[in-house]
């Protein structure tokens, strides 16, 4: 299956280790076509890749935020999440937040329990 559309794509937990999820899944997007905004309070940059500090400082349109963070550092987040209004938020494997889903559910915001390097190796996402 191929992917039909390039998509915007919002890193939260993004890092710079190699080692880490987050950042193969940033490189894997990029591979992929689609624009990638990690977001890391402490890094300029990845690569290539400016890094926001925060979710405020996103603007435009967000087709998919994939989420990289404990649901202690996440617990915190749904308005600023909310705020950025994404198509949908992916929560990856070790990140699931219940009450954090149930907040972005309120809001409108479409969740789903996936990971986002399957879902790109697969086609799927």
């Amino acid at each position: 299956m191929m992917m039909k559309t390039k998509r915007r794509v919002v890193v939260l937990g993004a890092s710079q280790k190699p080692e880490r999820y987050s950042n193969m899944a940033i490189n894997r997007l990029m591979e992929a076509g689609h624009e990638v905004i990690p977001i890391h309070p402490a890094l300029e940059r990845i690569g290539e890749l400016k890094v926001l500090p925060s979710l405020a400082e996103v603007e435009g349109e967000v087709d998919t935020l994939t989420i990289y963070l404990s649901p202690r550092l996440s617990s915190t987040m749904a308005d600023a999440i909310a705020a950025v209004n994404p198509g949908r938020v992916i929560f990856n494997p070790g990140t699931e937040n219940a009450p954090l889903e149930a907040e972005l559910k309120s809001h409108g915001i479409p969740t789903l329990h996936a990971c986002s390097l399957v879902m790109l190796s697969t086609g799927q996402f």
